[in-house]
């Protein structure tokens, strides 16, 4: 514990990065970045895995050291990462003392100085002052009572003698954020915070970052936390200038920045490859009129052609010359998902469940029918069966009662939760493999055959690569390319946001509610379930 706490800052607090970069390897992982936090600031870093969240936040936690640029700050900072460290012998009590630590010393200190007061020192007047000034800045008295009730809303680990080691990785993440919250630091910096939590530890959450008095910095793909809270957003995906993109207005501000700047970015790639074209069509002009086209007719003076020849060897000179001159700056812009058009039946029962039930998995009789147009949306806890339930729509689980009923020729579409795909395949190969095979069998028609790259789900160099060396992302891409590719008249989806970035997850949510094909979704996606809230819904009981 130390002597001498730690002073909070308060509405002095501040974090200022400047042109900050981080390079590990031959890797630039962050370029430029420039970002001010204030007392005030609720602010989300998102991107893809890889992009460099979590450098970012070590680098404004001060635990990095950036490769150039420079990170300033005033007050202190709290750092809660994804996975929680487990010393030997450590208890919950343990990590609760050093997260508090500031506080526990500042009392310490005010005790010091109150028994030096009783005492008579000459010095004891000034002394206690400080240190009630600290303790007061701290709110010293309340710092466990804070992180009681912490770990209580989210469900961690009371007992404090309970060793770390003994604990999940789930279970010690819990800990660790009821501390940091507890500990009410000038600013709170949190990897990926809603990983771990049940729906009443995320109201608390989000309600406790709303009305603390410091600022806050979070890593997320919870869209719903993002939108509740999330007042500036950094997004480290790719931009035409290699710099974050940094959006004001909330989760909506920056979903439609997002969408203003991809058009702007595809525009002038567009422009700068149509000028390419047209420099490269022009010199290819010119040498062919070199080679032969300059020749002119019989009886025509050596001198006229050599003049000729001369203008036209110029003439290719100053194309190539241009042609060099002109260079693409642009980075190719990210791909859009393009979902393609899924038929319809209409008039036509595609898939019914009469009073199924599957022994140990499904309890309770279930009865549905699905026709095109048709959505649904399956929620419950976990265990409750959503799974199960999905399967028996797909064909691939019996039911131990009840009937399943499937129209003839109906195509239907499942995305299980995690994807068995062969590792030592190339993307591209297996995704040629599948249409052809559904072609082979006749489920789908040649003319109905969707290409991988149509869908803009992985760029041409990913579709070549071994699936084993794509990130889980990428698979998870491929995963529903596969299930597209079929054209299915019936869409299932297990937890679709699953490995799928924020704009893939964005784009898809449009897409399903667009689609004359019926769909089926089971989700804890707290943003998807609100941007599907007017579908109807079955809610499966716990067994």
């Amino acid at each position: 514990m130390p002597t001498t706490p730690r002073i909070p800052a308060r509405q002095r607090a501040q974090i200022t990065a400047a042109d900050l970069s981080v390079t590990r390897g031959t890797t630039q992982v962050l370029t430029g970045v420039d970002l001010t936090l204030t007392p005030a600031s609720r602010i989300a870093i998102i991107g893809e895995n890889g992009r460099g969240k979590s450098t970012l936040l070590h680098a404004l936690a001060g635990s990095l050291t950036p490769t150039s640029g420079t990170v300033r700050r005033i007050g202190t900072v709290a750092l809660a990462e994804q996975e929680m460290s487990a010393p030997p012998g450590c208890t919950v009590g343990d990590a609760v003392a050093e997260a508090i630590a500031d506080p526990l010393a500042a009392l310490a200190e005010l005790d010091t100085a109150a028994a030096q007061l009783a005492a008579g020192s000459e010095e004891a007047n000034a002394s206690y002052a400080t240190a009630l000034e600290h303790v007061e800045a701290h709110d010293a008295w309340n710092a466990e009572r804070r992180v009681q009730i912490a770990l209580a809303a989210l469900g961690a680990e009371q007992d404090l003698t309970r060793e770390l080691a003994a604990l999940s990785v789930g279970r010690r993440y819990r800990v660790r954020l009821a501390c940091v919250l507890g500990a009410d630091d000038d600013f709170l910096l949190l990897d990926e915070p809603t990983n771990h939590l049940d729906r009443n530890g995320l109201d608390f959450l989000t309600a406790h970052l709303h009305e603390r008095r410091g600022g806050v910095v979070l890593v997320s793909h919870d869209r719903a936390l993002l939108a509740d809270l999330a007042e500036t957003i950094v997004d480290l995906d790719p931009t035409p200038d290699g710099r974050p993109r940094i959006s004001g207005g909330g989760y909506a501000g920056y979903r439609e920045g997002r969408a203003a700047a991809q058009a702007r970015w595809e525009q002038a790639y567009e422009r700068q490859q149509a000028e390419h074209t047209r420099l490269q069509d022009s010199l290819s002009a010119a040498q062919n009129r070199l080679v032969s086209g300059w020749r002119p007719e019989k009886g025509t003076n050596k001198h006229g052609r050599a003049t000729r020849a001369g203008g036209l060897v110029q003439s290719v000179h100053r194309r190539q010359e241009e042609l060099e001159a002109h260079t693409i700056s642009l980075p190719e812009p990210p791909l859009n998902f393009s979902f393609p058009e899924l038929p319809a039946r209409a008039g036509v029962e595609l898939v019914s469940l009469d009073e199924v039930t599957v022994a140990g998995r499904l309890s309770i009789p279930v009865s549905l029918a699905l026709t095109s147009g048709d959505r649904l949306l399956v929620t419950g806890p976990n265990g409750a069966g959503k799974t199960t339930l999905l399967q028996l729509l797909d064909g691939a689980l019996t039911p131990s009662s009840g009937t399943i009923r499937a129209a003839r020729t109906a195509r239907v579409g499942s995305l299980p939760q995690e994807s068995a795909l062969p590792a030592d395949r190339r993307a591209s190969e297996v995704f040629a493999t599948h249409v052809e095979v559904l072609i082979a069998r006749g489920v789908l028609d040649p003319a109905s055959a969707v290409g991988l790259a149509s869908l803009g789900l992985l760029r041409s160099r990913d579709a070549g690569k071994r699936i084993g060396d794509l990130s889980m992302g990428q698979q998870r891409r491929l995963s529903l390319a596969l299930v597209l590719a079929s054209r299915p008249h019936a869409l299932l989806l297990d937890e679709p946001s699953n490995h799928l970035s924020i704009a893939l997850v964005d784009e898809l949510t449009e897409a399903l509610q667009a689609t004359p094909a019926a769909v089926v979704v089971s989700s804890h996606d707290r943003q998807l379930l609100r941007d599907t809230a007017t579908w109807p819904r079955l809610t499966l009981a716990a067994p």
